[in-house]
């Protein structure tokens, strides 16, 4: 069993940055791929970002594409995601998954954070 646990989001304005993190607690950590999704009220849950597990490969959804970036430090058990210029369309909960593959599709992820709210402010 892996639980995994984020944190960083909060209040920002446009254009602020934010880096929310995501801890596992497993010894295996760096033998799953990571992602990042995101689910904002009334819509569906989206995919952000995800990154293999040697970090070698990352791929992003083409609307956070250059301004968010995942990475990880296999050494702390944790994967980050850096937000920067921060839109309003951006808020949501924020949700880390840990799997076998670095996919876009959630429904291949095993394990879930209970995720953290993110919300941005015109």
């Amino acid at each position: 069993q892996v639980q995994l646990v984020e944190s960083g989001g909060g209040l920002v304005q446009a254009g602020d940055s934010l880096r929310l993190s995501c801890a596992a607690s497993t010894r295996t950590f760096s033998n799953f791929a990571m992602g990042w999704f995101r689910q904002a009220p009334g819509k569906e849950r989206e995919f952000v970002a995800t990154i293999s597990w040697s970090g070698g490969s990352t791929y992003y959804a083409d609307s956070v594409k250059g301004r968010f970036t995942i990475s990880r430090d296999n050494a702390k058990n944790t994967v980050y995601l850096q937000m920067n210029s921060l839109k309003p369309e951006d808020t949501a909960v924020y949700s880390c998954a840990a799997g076998p593959f670095a996919r876009t599709d959630h429904t291949t992820y095993d394990y879930w954070g209970q995720g953290t709210q993110v919300t941005v402010s015109s």
